[in-house]
Parts: C-alpha cells; structure tokens; sequence
C-alpha cells in the first residue's frame, strides 16, 4: 500500500498535488510533465532550518537534484545558499538573482573558463578535489589578481551503502584526497599566495539512508581537521556534504531516519568532540525536492505477453533516467483511480517509447489501467528532469508547480523545431560562410 508523500493525496478517485487535480494538469498540459509542490519544497526546507537553529550553519541546495529557476527561487527566498558543480549552474544562480557568496564550487573537473567565471562573480568557496585543481585555481586566481577561498574535499574511505554510481567516500572513488594525503595538501595549500583556505569538505555519497556512515565520516574527518590545526592552519567551516536520503518505495518497509534525526546526531558528535563552535555547511539536494515531485505519464498501450504483461507509456528513460541508470524504485499509481484497488489487479513493467531494453520506469506493479489513462511516478521532483535528455529525439516535458490551489507553468514542453534550429542540415546552401 502507497503512502503518498507529504501534500500528494487522493481526494475521492483522483491523485492531488496540494489542491489541484492532477488528472486536470495532465490534460491541460499533456503529458509527460513534471509536477512540484511549493509547500513540500518549503516543508523539506524548514526541517533543515529548524533543526540547525543556534548553529552557525548555511544550508546550500546541491543544484544537480533540479534545477529549474522557480525551484531555485522558492529555496533562495527561504534563505538557501547553493552548492554548484559547473558554470552553467552558477549562470541559473545568478538568474534568480542570488550573489557569488551564496554559491560553493563544487565538482572535479573545473575548467580554466569556469574558474574565472567563478572568481568574477566572487563564489564564497571553491572545494578543491586534487592537486592539479588547486595548482590551477590559484593561477588563474594570480592572472586575475583575485585570492580564492577554498576547502579541500576530503575522502574519509567510508562505505556508504548506496548504490556504486552514487556513492562518493571511498577510497576508489574519484572524488576528493585521501584522508591521509589531506595534511600535506593544507600545507601546501597554505603556502600558495593566491589561496585562502577557509574550510575542510567531505561528501560520502548520495541516497543513504543510515546515520553511521555519516558519523563514521565525521569522525574520521575530525581527526584530520585536528591535524591541520595542530600545524597552525585554521579551518573555520566544515562542509559535512549532502543530506539523508528520502523513502523511494513509499510502503514503510524502509525505516528512513528523519532529517531532524540525521542533524542531531552529527551536532552530538561535534559536541563530544568540542567542534561544535564551527560554521557548519550542509549540501542536500534529493532531501528537499525528491519527494516534492511527481512525473505524470499517459499509457499508450498494453500489450500482455506469455511472459510479462506491459504498459507502454510516454515517457521513457530520457525523462526518467534513474530506473535504467541505477535500477531504481519509483512508486507508481494511478492518477484517476476507476476502480477499487483489490489483490486481483493486473501486474505490468511499465517501460517507455525509447529504443532500448533498457527503457523501463517501473516493474511488476499492480495497476488498475486502460489506454489512455495517466499515471504518476513518485518521487521524482530529483535527478529527473535534471537528468532528462532529448534521445531519440525526444522533447523534454513541461514542468508545473503547484502552489496551494493553483498551479503555474514554469518550464514549456520542448519544440521539436526549436530543437532542431540549431543545427545544420547541409543540403541547405548557408546565407553566408561558415
């Protein structure tokens, strides 16, 4: 049995976003579409702020989750700074009107241009994953005549759990120094005349779902930070990454801790270990918004087999690309529910139009379904749109958001002729020379 997430419900037979029909949104705007609640955006939020109320601390929303500019928007007036990993997410930044201090730098392969980019719009911190990074960075900073702040990302070799393509601490990663390498780079770091460190940086993954991963990092990153210290080089924040990840199977099978849960234990642990006087930064992104969203998607056919019975939908691995990328779960039900839900329903893979075996968004799912009707894929408001390509030359969805009784149109459904107006078709003799 789905229990829906917070502000999705089903009043009579049909599935709401807040107050407004989502089989009404599916109509008006065809399908597939993303839709977002304002309030389980602004819920998701305050949970993080109320938590580390007393603390100095910056909560900075990781932009890869989704990054449409009204989501950006909503978290900046609630107060939230951003975590980016490429210039084109600094340039969504400032679109809404956030400042370079709001912003930390993340990512492994920051480019000369992007460094720059960064530097002028003066970014609080870059978080350095390498030795070459930071050799470069304070060189474009000197060609500049400009001093950046930075973290070194720390790699606490903690084994986080999660799924091998999302999992970032351990040692075979590609992310961040090894724990035992980290004094010598603050040293180092601190004799470049270009550099300014400001903190200490330690992300073990994404979609975790237990506290002592994180606790095992923090210790492990504590023990580096005193070593530091204890050569006479201060660090004054710690970017203890991103956040806890959120129940995908909707059933509670899983016992996901809440955040309120995950923060206390990691300022009990600074506590006992006397650091709980640091600016601390946390940087969740699937926390805030995962659970915030919907993918509504229209069947087109259902085709039973000997062997499995399927529901071909509209949307495909280019709008969902998490079930064929990591084999994830995403709760599914109908949008309007036509008759009661009894142990008899037929059982489908829900699988897209792509051209792949591999284009599949949920398997062995009980539904009550005809051609025609809509369905809703939970728990897609991260790594969803924000993942979502044009393969098969396929238009991106529209993207909705939903506040209270109304819903707003912010991002149109894709344009196969805007999509194609950029390229070149060379039996078309050029008005001028390329």
């Amino acid at each position: 049995m789905i229990k829906f997430p917070p502000h999705f419900s089903r009043i009579d037979t049909a599935l709401h976003c807040e107050g407004v029909n989502l089989a009404l949104i599916a109509k008006q705007h065809g399908t597939p579409t993303y839709v977002y609640s304002a309030a389980a955006i602004t819920e998701a939020y305050q949970v993080y702020a109320t938590a580390l109320q007393g603390r100095k601390a910056r909560i900075h929303y990781a932009l890869k989750a989704n990054s449409n500019l009204s989501v950006l928007q909503l978290l900046h007036r609630l107060g939230a700074g951003f975590d980016i990993v490429s210039a084109g997410e600094l340039e969504a930044v400032l679109a809404i009107g956030a400042k370079g201090a709001d912003v930390v730098f993340s990512g492994v392969g920051k480019s000369i241009s992007e460094m720059q980019r960064a530097l002028n719009a003066d970014v609080s911190c870059f978080n350095i994953e390498s030795i070459p990074e930071l050799d470069r960075l304070n060189t474009v900073a000197s060609s500049m005549n400009k001093i950046a702040s930075i973290s070194i990302r720390v790699n606490p070799d903690v084994d986080p759990k999660t799924h091998p393509y999302i999992s970032t601490g351990l040692k075979e990663n590609k992310f961040g120094v090894a724990k035992e390498a980290a004094l010598d780079l603050y040293r180092y770091a601190s004799s470049l005349p270009y550099i300014n460190i400001a903190g200490i940086d330690c992300h073990i993954g994404s979609q975790i779902t237990t506290i002592a991963p994180y606790l095992d990092a923090l210790d492990r990153l504590l023990d580096v930070v005193e070593s530091i210290e204890a050569n006479s080089i201060a660090i004054r924040h710690l970017d203890l990454g991103g956040g806890i990840g959120i129940d995908y199977a909707l059933d509670g099978a899983v016992n996901v801790p809440c955040v309120g849960e995950f923060i206390s234990a990691l300022l009990l642990k600074l506590d006992r270990r006397s650091h709980g006087h640091r600016t601390l930064i946390f940087e969740p992104g699937r926390s805030l918004v995962g659970n915030a969203g919907v993918l509504l998607t229209t069947v087109e056919y259902l085709k039973p087999t000997p062997y499995k019975n399927y529901a071909i939908v509209d949307a495909g691995m280019n709008d969902l690309m998490r079930p064929s990328l990591y084999q994830a779960y995403h709760a599914t039900t109908e949008v309007t529910r036509t008759q009661s839900a009894t142990n008899q329903l037929p059982v489908y893979d829900v699988v897209g139009p792509v051209c792949e075996s591999g284009c599949w968004l949920a398997k062995d799912r009980e539904l009550s379904i005809v051609p025609g009707d809509v369905i809703a894929l939970l728990s897609a408001g991260a790594y969803a749109m924000s993942m979502a390509s044009n393969y098969n030359i396929r238009p991106r969805g529209a993207e909705i958001l939903v506040n209270s009784n109304e819903s707003q149109l912010i991002r149109p459904r894709e344009n196969i002729i805007d999509m194609l107006a950029s390229e070149r078709n060379l039996l078309v003799k050029p008005s001028v020379a390329i």
